[in-house]
């Protein structure tokens, strides 16, 4: 069942459900959205990243969540905070995917804004990270807009051993 988790002047995110497959599956298959990424996702992997978000859901109360256009009502994203290994540390790892048709027009700030205030607030976590690929200067600003800063370069053996930029903020 969808559940509307926060809001935003012009996004919900909400929780997803197995109706979104075929929707999730257009953006994370999709090879310009996802070129940072280790592949574009299989039928297989967005299933995977439904499931695992449902499941975080009822493990930890959060997760990813579907990033939808108040105007139009269409998913164009994802983003979340979920507990992810990062370069050998568990983390609340801060992330967002935005279809290719919408970057630029600053839904992955807005979202993310939302999501570190929600992690500091709501969840009570006293630390947040991102981390993304060495080259996505887009990623780059966006976290940096809502606050965080470069704490360390690592080899990310989960994703095509590239060198990857950890970015953490605390909760004030």
């Amino acid at each position: 069942m969808k559940q509307n988790v926060l809001e935003t002047e012009r996004l919900i995110l909400r929780t997803y459900d197995a109706d979104d497959l075929i929707t999730l599956h257009a953006i994370l298959s999709d090879p310009v959205t996802m070129q940072y990424w280790p592949a574009p996702f299989t039928q297989e992997g967005s299933q995977q990243w439904l499931n695992n978000n449902m499941k975080r859901y009822e493990t930890h109360g959060f997760g990813r969540w579907a990033m939808v256009s108040k105007s139009s009502g269409q998913i164009i994203g994802d983003c979340g905070i979920v507990v992810a290994e990062l370069d050998g540390q568990l983390e609340n790892d801060l992330g967002f995917i935005v279809a290719k048709e919408f970057w630029g027009k600053g839904f992955a700030t807005e979202a993310a804004e939302a999501c570190k205030q929600f992690g500091f607030q709501q969840l009570g976590l006293k630390r947040l990270c991102a981390n993304m690929a060495f080259d996505h200067h887009a990623s780059r600003r966006v976290i940096e807009k809502i606050g965080m800063t470069k704490e360390k370069e690592y080899i990310n053996a989960r994703n095509r051993n590239i060198l990857t930029f950890l970015y953490a903020i605390k909760k004030n």
